[in-house]
């Protein structure tokens, strides 16, 4: 199963770094593993840019769509047998401890 795991900030971060990897061994264990499919750093939020289209007219605007202290700065799929197992690869990601990781799965087609 497939699934998209959204990497952001987090306003409150944890303190203790014990046992934290770092990301280049995260990526290369997941890559190894085959269990890490594809994924990316992020610009900067405030390189983003907003599209929307209310009543026919196109709305552009500079930014995120929602303003928040947290931000997405990364992504990655993951390729993983069930939920549980993305949880377990979710929780050796660095950012789990500096940030926070929302995991969806892609729907089915």
């Amino acid at each position: 199963m497939k699934y998209m795991m959204f990497v952001c900030t987090d306003a409150d971060p944890d303190k203790d770094s014990t046992g934290s990897e770092d990301i280049e061994t995260w990526v290369a264990d997941n890559d190894a593993r085959g269990r890490r499919l594809d994924g990316d750093a992020l610009g900067p939020v405030s390189a983003a840019t907003t599209v929307r289209v209310r009543g026919g007219e196109l709305l552009v605007s500079d930014g995120p769509f929602a303003e928040t202290r947290e931000v997405i700065v990364g992504y990655d799929i993951l390729e993983c047998a069930h939920l549980d197992e993305a949880i377990e690869v979710a929780r050796a990601h660095p950012m789990a401890r500096h940030g926070r990781l929302e995991l969806r799965p892609f729907a089915g087609r």
